[in-house]
């Protein structure tokens, strides 16, 4: 057995696994259409998705830098990378559980 879960702001959805990876590739590439490249997905739909993320947290997640000819760059705000770090934490945490629920039924069902 699988289980997957998601992050909720008053009801609504802030994110779950591919949003928290697209905050990770813009840490480590300091460009958000470098990361939606590496996540085979459009600037737009990043650009989008850090929006929908940060008006529902009420806040920056990403710093965006603005550039010349070259384009910006793009930073974890320190609130983006508390998300980051904590979903990391919950998803272990979680697949813990889910190991343990899944042991608990091969014993009873096995």
């Amino acid at each position: 057995m699988q289980a997957n879960f998601w992050l909720l702001a008053d009801g609504c959805s802030v994110g779950g696994h591919g949003r928290i990876e697209l905050l990770e590739r813009i840490r480590q590439s300091g460009s958000i259409r470098q990361a939606a490249i590496a996540m085979g997905m459009s600037y737009r739909a990043a650009w989008g998705a850090v929006q929908t993320m940060e008006k529902r947290l009420g806040g920056p997640l990403v710093n965006r830098a603005t550039g010349g000819k070259g384009g910006g760059g793009a930073t974890l705000s320190e609130a983006g990378q508390r998300l980051v770090d904590a979903y990391r934490s919950l998803e272990a945490e979680h697949a813990r559980q889910v190991t343990r629920l899944n042991d608990k039924l091969t014993r009873l069902l096995g």
